[in-house]
C-alpha cells in the first residue's frame, strides 16, 4: 500500500522557552483552543452589534458581556470536555488512577463531554444575568465550527485521531508505531487524513451554512434554529467520518477490529456515532420545532 502523501515534517510544539529553569511550551493544539475561542468571541460581538438579526429587532445581550461569557465557555470546554473523556472513553483506567484526571497536558479531551460543559456554562451565565437562553445558545452555536475547525487541524499536525488504512492517493503516512500497525499491510501504512475530513465538514462547511442561515435567511430570528443546524450539522458529520476514523485502541480487539461497541454487521456503530446520535435527533426535532414557531 502507498500513499501519495507523506506527513509533513511539523512537530506538534510551535515554540519552547527556557526561564529561570522553567520551560514554556506553546503547542499547536493550545494554539488552536485560544485561536478558535477568539475568533468565535469577536464573531459573537459582531453579531450582538447587529439587533435587526435576533428576535424583536434587540441583540439578547450586549457587546461587552461577551467577554465575560467568554470566561464561562472556556470552563465549560475544557472542564466537560476533560469529564467527557475520562467517563465516555476511559473511565476503569481514570477509576483506578484518579490522580491522571487532572493531568489534561498528558491529552484526552472528548468534544462531546465539553458540548455538555458549554451548555451548563451557558445556562448559568443566561440564568445570573437574565438572558434569554435560545437566542443565546444560537450566539454560542455560530462560534463553535471556526474554533472546531483549528482543533481539528492540530489533530492532524499532531499526528493524533488518524483515519483508518487507506490506498486512496491523499492518504497520508502517520509516524509513529501506533500509526504504523496495520495488520496484513506490507510495508508503509497509509491512512486516512479523518482530521481534515472533520475539519472540512464540521468546520469550514457547517459553518458556512450557518452564517448563510443567519445573515441571508434570518434564522436567528426563530430561536434554537441555528442551534439545531449545528447540533444536526455537528452529529452527521462525526458520524460520516467515524466510517473512515480508527476507533480508540481501547475499543479495539481482534474479534472487533473496528472498534465499534454495538456491532450489527453492516449497521454496527462506534462510540463517537453512538454519542452523534442524540445530536442528530436533537438538531432534528429543535429546527422543527422553531420553524414551526416563527414561521420564515
Amino acid at each position: 500500500m502507498q500513499a501519495v502523501l507523506s506527513f509533513p515534517n511539523v512537530g506538534p510544539e510551535i515554540f519552547a522557552i527556557e526561564i529561570g529553569g522553567f520551560s514554556f511550551v506553546l503547542r499547536w493544539y493550545a494554539m488552536a483552543y485560544i485561536v478558535g475561542l477568539i475568533l468565535g468571541w469577536r464573531l459573537v460581538v459582531a453579531l450582538m452589534k447587529r439587533p435587526t438579526l435576533w428576535p424583536g429587532d434587540a441583540a439578547p445581550m450586549k457587546p461587552e458581556q461577551v467577554e465575560e461569557l467568554l470566561t464561562w465557555i472556556i470552563l465549560g470546554v475544557i472542564l466537560g470536555g476533560r469529564l467527557g473523556f475520562v467517563l465516555f472513553y476511559q473511565p476503569a483506567y481514570y477509576l483506578a488512577n484518579p490522580a491522571d484526571i487532572l493531568k489534561v497536558w498528558q491529552g484526552g479531551m472528548a468534544f462531546h463531554g465539553g458540548f455538555l460543559g458549554v451548555v451548563v456554562a451557558t445556562w448559568l451565565f443566561a440564568s445570573k444575568h437574565a438572558i434569554f437562553v435560545p437566542s443565546l445558545s444560537d450566539a454560542i452555536a455560530m462560534a463553535a465550527p471556526p474554533g472546531l475547525m483549528l482543533g481539528r487541524i492540530a489533530n492532524f499536525i499532531n499526528a493524533e485521531l488518524w483515519g483508518r488504512p487507506s490506498d486512496l492517493p491523499w492518504a497520508v503516512i502517520f509516524p509513529g508505531q501506533a500509526a504504523q500497525d496495520c495488520p496484513g499491510v506490507v510495508g508503509l501504512c497509509a491512512r486516512h487524513p479523518s482530521q481534515l475530513y472533520e475539519a472540512a465538514l464540521e468546520g469550514l462547511i457547517l459553518g458556512g451554512v450557518m452564517l448563510y442561515l443567519a445573515l441571508r435567511r434570518g434564522w436567528l430570528k426563530q430561536p434554537l434554529a441555528i442551534t439545531g443546524v449545528f447540533l444536526l450539522g455537528y452529529g452527521l458529520s462525526r458520524y460520516v467520518v467515524e466510517f473512515f476514523r480508527q476507533a480508540d485502541a481501547q475499543f479495539i480487539t481482534p474479534e472487533n477490529p473496528l472498534g465499534r461497541i454495538l456491532d450489527l454487521g453492516p449497521l454496527g456503530v462506534s462510540m463517537g456515532q453512538a454519542l452523534s446520535l442524540p445530536m442528530i435527533a436533537a438538531g432534528v426535532l429543535l429546527i422543527l420545532w422553531a420553524r414551526r414557531q416563527s414561521p420564515a
